[in-house]
């Protein structure tokens, strides 16, 4: 008798307010889970320092972002802070019909729409270690004027307090934690019931009666 077990992708997302490290912990996390690919989104923001286009973000104009919306390429997208994100439809549908799990990192409004269209994806809310850091990890990055940081702070007060609408929850205090944490996510998630297709075969009686998807 052979038992097969085989499952479609399943879509991980990261949430965090702005200045949660979400960005810093995928890939820290895609580092660990060789086998999770990576789905780059989309954005009408500039560069920051050392972020790199085609790898960190894809990097595009207002006009060319519209156009985009206008033909309905994005799975989701929102505008942020006077700028535009989001991911393109195509390549993370493909990759979970291919049977690949696909990790992205978004904000609380994007993270909304995914889970609208795609119930089945897992959502996981990073919480800063308090808001003191928060603030202190925007300031570190040296990109945003007062005005700015102090509404970033506002909104992820507002986040925050949702936080229980998403799947998982996990404080960002310490790099090395949060990963293995994470790792036992993606495991436990992998291995859920109703992610896989399970057959039985070369049993005679039995062919086909464990089917289920």
């Amino acid at each position: 008798m052979a038992i097969e077990l085989k499952r479609s992708g399943t879509l991980f997302v990261l949430v965090a307010p702005s200045g949660g490290g979400k960005s810093t912990v995928l890939r820290a996390l895609l580092d660990r889970i060789t086998d999770l690919s990576y789905s780059i989104s989309v954005t009408s923001r500039p560069p920051r320092p050392g972020e790199v286009d085609g790898e960190d973000y894809s990097f595009v104009d207002i006009e060319a972002f519209q156009s985009m919306i206008e033909r309905k390429e994005f799975y989701e997208w929102a505008q942020v802070h006077g700028n535009f994100y989001g991911t393109r439809r195509d390549a993370v549908e493909q990759m979970l019909a291919d049977g690949k799990d696909v990790g992205m990192d978004l904000d609380v409004q994007g993270a909304y729409a995914v889970k609208g269209m795609k119930p089945d994806a897992v959502t996981v809310f990073l919480l800063p270690p308090s808001m003191e850091t928060l603030e202190k990890r925007l300031r570190t990055r040296d990109t945003d004027d007062d005005d700015v940081i102090a509404l970033r702070l506002r909104n992820a007060a507002d986040e925050i307090s949702r936080c229980r609408l998403f799947d998982y929850l996990v404080v960002n205090d310490d790099l090395d934690r949060v990963i293995d944490e994470l790792a036992g996510v993606v495991t436990a998630e992998r291995h859920k019931s109703l992610r896989q297709v399970l057959t039985v075969r070369d049993e005679p009686g039995l062919e086909g009666l464990l089917d289920q998807g």
